[in-house]
C-alpha cells in the first residue's frame, strides 16, 4: 500500500459548493433556455450540456479554478472562468459542425445558454466573494495569527497579510528567541512579543489560531523543536519557505511514485494552458498574416532591389527548453553572422542597409516570425531570442539567465513594453530584460499576453531597434 506525502496542494473549503453550483448553473441554463422559448427537450440539447458540464469540471481542474481566491483579484477570478467557459463553448460548436447537427439545434437557445451561463458563472463567485469580505470585516470566520522569527519572509508575511484583509487573519505579533534589541537593528518596526516559549504557552491558552514559522530551512533542528512543541496546541502551523523560494519559476507540487517534491524551475505553460496559448497563437498569427501578406510582399521586394542576397535571414537561436531553432526575418543588413561569434548592431552600424535600417526601426523585419508562430517555434507572445552566441555569454554573467527558455520566445514580450528593447550594449540592460522575461514566466496568463500585444501596438514597434 502506497504512502500518502505529508503536503497537500491548497483546496479551498467551499470547493464541492463550487463544483455543484457550475454544473448545476451549465444545466439549469440550459433547460431553462429552452423552455423559455419553447422548444422541445430531447437528446439534441441535453447532450451539449453533460458535455458543457464534464468539460468546465475537467478544464477548470486543469487551470485550478477550484482554488482559494481569497488572495487574488476579482479580475483574474473572472477572466480564468470566463476563459473556461468559452473554451468549452468553442469545443461544443466545434462538435456540432462536425457532427453536423448545428442546424438541428435552435441558435437563439443555444447562444442564450451559452451567454447567460458565462454571466452566471462568473457573477455568483462574485457575489460569494463579496459576502465573504462583508463577514470577514465584521470579524467572522477571522483567525489570529503570529509569526515565529523576524527576517525578510516574515515582514513580507506580515504586509501581505495586512494588505488581504479578506483573508480574515488578524496579526497579532512576532515571536524569536533573540533579544529585542537585537532585532530593532535589523527590523526597527518589528515589534517582538515574546519568546518562542512565550508563543507556545500563550497558544495552548488559545491566544493564536495560526502559526507561521519563518525560520530559515537551513535551522532543521530547530524548526522540528518548534514543530513538536506546537503539537501540543490547536493551532494551524504553516512553514514560509526563506529567501531561495522568491527565486522559484513557477513552483507546483509533484509525485514521483508515492514521493511528493516540489518543482523548483517550472513552466506555467502546461496542460490545458499549453493548448489554450497554442490555440490562441495559431488563431492570431493566421488572422496577421492575411491581413500582411501583401505588405510582406512589398517589403520582400524592397529587401531584395536595396542589396543583393536572400530575402529572408535564417538565424539560429534557443527556443523551448534551450533547443535551437530557425529564426527568420527579413534581412536588413549585408553581413548575416550565425556563427560561435555575432557582434551585435549598433546604432549607424555600417552592415545595416538603408532600406533594413527602415524596416528594423519600425519591427517590420520580424514579421515573417508570425510564420514561425505557427511553425511551431515561436509564440507570438513571449521573451525575445537571442543570438547562440549571446546566449552563451550571458549565461555565465546573468543568474538564471537560461530560465528564459522555459517557454517559446516570442515576437514581442513584457520587456519590450517595458522599454528593453533593441541593443543591450550593457551587462545591466540585458539584465533588466531578463529579470522582466521572468517575471511574465512566473505571472504568466492568457489576459497577459492580450495585455502585452495591445501595449506593443502603441509602444512595442517603433523605438530604438538595432538588435
Amino acid at each position: 500500500m502506497s504512502h500518502q506525502g505529508l503536503i497537500r496542494s491548497n483546496q479551498n473549503s467551499f470547493s464541492v459548493v463550487y463544483r455543484v453550483v457550475d454544473m448545476a448553473i451549465v444545466m439549469l441554463t440550459l433547460l431553462l433556455a429552452v423552455q423559455m422559448y419553447g422548444v422541445q427537450l430531447s437528446s439534441l440539447y441535453l447532450m451539449p450540456g453533460l458535455i458543457g458540464m464534464v468539460s468546465f469540471l475537467l478544464i477548470a481542474e486543469s487551470v485550478e479554478l477550484y482554488r482559494s481566491w481569497r488572495a487574488s483579484s476579482a479580475l483574474r477570478m473572472v477572466t480564468i472562468t470566463s476563459a473556461v467557459w468559452v473554451s468549452v463553448c468553442f469545443a461544443i460548436l466545434l462538435l456540432g459542425f462536425f457532427a453536423k447537427v448545428s442546424e438541428s439545434v435552435s441558435r437563439v437557445v443555444m447562444g442564450s445558454w451559452m451567454l447567460c451561463t458565462l454571466i452566471l458563472l462568473c457573477g455568483w463567485r462574485l457575489a460569494l466573494r463579496q459576502l465573504l469580505f462583508a463577514l470577514r470585516a465584521r470579524g467572522y470566520n477571522s483567525r489570529r495569527v503570529a509569526i515565529v522569527g523576524i527576517n525578510d519572509s516574515a515582514v513580507r508575511m506580515r504586509e501581505q497579510i495586512k494588505r488581504y484583509p479578506n483573508l480574515g487573519y488578524q496579526f497579532q505579533g512576532f515571536f524569536d528567541d533573540r533579544h529585542a534589541d537585537r532585532v530593532a537593528e535589523d527590523y526597527p518596526e518589528a515589534v517582538l512579543q515574546g519568546s518562542i516559549d512565550e508563543l507556545i504557552t500563550r497558544t495552548q491558552q488559545g491566544e493564536y489560531d495560526v502559526i507561521f514559522i519563518a525560520l530559515p530551512l537551513k535551522a532543521q533542528k530547530r524548526i522540528a523543536d518548534i514543530l513538536d512543541r506546537c503539537g501540543d496546541t490547536t493551532a494551524s502551523v504553516h512553514l514560509i519557505p526563506d529567501f531561495f523560494t522568491y527565486n522559484l519559476l513557477h513552483a507546483r507540487l509533484a509525485e514521483v511514485g508515492s514521493m511528493q517534491t516540489l518543482s523548483v524551475y517550472e513552466s506555467p505553460i502546461f496542460g490545458i494552458n499549453d493548448v489554450l496559448k497554442r490555440l490562441f497563437d495559431i488563431v492570431f498569427s493566421f488572422s496577421v498574416l492575411a491581413v500582411i501578406a501583401i505588405p510582406m510582399l512589398l517589403i520582400a521586394l524592397g529587401v531584395k532591389l536595396s542589396s543583393p542576397g536572400p530575402v529572408i535571414f535564417k538565424q539560429v537561436r534557443y527556443g523551448l527548453d534551450g533547443r535551437r531553432i530557425l529564426v527568420w526575418k527579413f534581412r536588413s543588413m549585408t553581413a548575416m553572422d550565425n556563427g560561435n561569434v555575432v557582434r551585435q548592431a549598433t546604432k549607424g552600424d555600417a552592415r545595416i542597409t538603408p532600406f533594413g535600417a527602415f524596416i528594423r526601426r519600425t519591427s517590420l523585419d520580424e514579421l515573417p516570425q508570425f510564420i514561425n508562430v505557427l511553425q511551431g517555434r515561436m509564440s507570438v507572445v513571449g521573451p525575445r531570442p537571442h543570438a547562440v552566441a549571446h546566449n552563451e555569454e550571458y549565461r555565465k554573467l546573468i543568474p538564471y539567465y537560461m530560465l528564459r527558455h522555459k517557454v517559446k520566445p516570442g515576437i514581442t514580450g513584457w520587456a519590450q513594453i517595458n522599454g528593453f528593447r533593441g541593443e543591450t550594449d550593457t551587462l545591466d540592460k540585458m539584465s533588466g530584460r531578463v529579470d522582466f522575461d521572468l517575471d511574465y514566466i512566473r505571472n504568466w496568463s492568457l489576459w497577459m499576453d492580450v495585455k502585452i500585444i495591445f501595449l506593443t501596438l502603441f509602444k512595442g514597434f517603433v523605438g530604438s531597434h538595432v538588435h
